[in-house]
């Protein structure tokens, strides 16, 4: 099954990727490895916000994390001129997790964009990755992540 009609199954449209909001590029491709920036969570009804272990829990930030992975796919399907079939496999993701010092649960945070991306791409969406905290975000957006994909 096409990555396409796969997305469709689960009811995600993949937008127009998300420009970015500072000096630097959305992504960059070096042979077939391509490097996507940092996608804050970002929802139909605007930023994620909030901090994990103080005013958001771990499901509402699964769900920021999911929706970081749908702007990750935007992004790869930028890169690749519109035609997100060229991706290979994601080879690694980094979450960073609005959270309080003693919240320790990233990693199950982080599982909303693995998840959803093993569950949009099957073996191809099986990947490494890190799962951190960090004291605030960017606009004070609850989740961050950054993506390394092959592509063809």
């Amino acid at each position: 099954m096409s990555i396409t009609n796969r997305l469709e199954e689960l009811g995600v449209t993949l937008t127009d990727a998300p420009a970015p909001a500072a000096n630097y590029v959305p992504f960059v491709q070096i042979g077939n490895t391509l490097y996507v920036s940092g996608q804050i969570s970002n929802g139909s009804d605007g930023l994620i916000k909030g901090k994990l272990g103080a005013d958001m829990d771990v499901d509402a930030g699964a769900a920021a994390a999911k929706a970081c992975a749908i702007s990750l796919l935007a992004q790869v399907k930028a890169a690749c001129q519109g035609d997100i079939e060229r991706l290979v496999r994601v080879v690694k993701l980094t979450g960073f997790v609005n959270s309080t010092p003693d919240f320790t649960d990233q990693p199950k945070v982080i599982n909303g964009c693995s998840d959803f991306m093993v569950e949009a791409l099957g073996d191809l969406g099986r990947h490494a990755r890190s799962a951190v905290s960090a004291a605030s975000l960017p606009l004070g957006v609850a989740v961050e992540i950054e993506g390394i994909f092959e592509i063809k």
